[in-house]
């Protein structure tokens, strides 16, 4: 039984996450840290990660990116794995990232679904075989209308997993509208569209002479990524200190 210290327990995700695990006879949660500790829960809530005493395995955070900076130090001086889910950190905080898996496993990713981890497999395998033969390729997210970045990171990420595949010789387009020219052979397009309570929802073309490809990815709830933080947790339990995403969770 892998023992969790939910980092975040009272967010949205925190809270799914708690439900999730609920079901799951391989982990249990045995702690969380929130600012906001009056939520009620079936396991000890700290205000901060400092103050937190719990014998846990693996800490999973969801949290904001002001708290990584305690989070790492705390998980390395106590040598707990982490799976990083939070967004938007800055490149010293990233550094830090990097700094720490020297010494405890860390396992960060773009995006936590499992299906979507698979689908950046899938893509590469596509790629080798179409962008030869002269596809075009295109990219486009949906989200909600409170999401404050474009592209999602989801979004890039499947585009570099194309890109990578093709020696990195592609460039990315953004925006059409300033320019009146044909499409470049060699560039990716990624488009952003936000409205509504749309979740995630992610569109890779490949457009050829008279045919065309396409691979879709739906998130339907959040629930896809508090699963496979889940299955993270329980993978990286045990494990080496060093850097894993969600493609070693799932064995790409």
């Amino acid at each position: 039984m892998v023992r969790f210290l939910m980092h975040g327990c009272n967010g949205k995700m925190g809270r799914m996450i708690t439900e999730i695990t609920k079901a799951d006879d391989g982990a249990v949660i045995a702690a969380g840290v929130d600012a906001y500790t009056e939520v009620p829960n079936d396991y000890p809530v700290f205000d901060s990660i400092e103050k937190c005493n719990a014998d846990v395995d693996v800490v999973i955070d969801f949290s904001t990116a002001k708290a990584i900076d305690g989070l790492l130090d705390y998980c390395v001086e106590k040598k707990l794995a982490v799976v990083l889910c939070t967004t938007g950190l800055s490149d010293e905080q990233l550094k830090k990232v990097e700094e720490a898996s020297r010494t405890i496993p860390v396992l960060k990713s773009a995006n936590m679904s499992l299906g979507i981890n698979l689908l950046l497999k899938l893509l590469k395998d596509a790629a080798r075989v179409l962008s030869p033969a002269g596809y075009d390729i295109e990219v486009v997210e949906r989200h909600h209308n409170q999401k404050l970045d474009a592209p999602s990171g989801t979004a890039l990420a499947l585009a570099d997993s194309i890109n990578d595949e093709l020696n990195g010789e592609f460039h990315y387009v953004y925006d059409r509208s300033q320019v009146r020219q044909k499409r470049d052979r060699k560039e990716i397009g990624i488009s952003a569209v936000r409205g509504g309570t749309i979740v995630g929802n992610h569109d890779v073309i490949f457009a050829g002479t008279d045919e065309v490809i396409e691979f879709t990815h739906t998130a339907y709830s959040r629930s896809v990524f508090a699963k496979g933080a889940v299955e993270a947790g329980k993978f990286l339990a045990g494990k080496a200190a060093g850097m894993y995403d969600m493609g070693d969770v799932v064995g790409l």
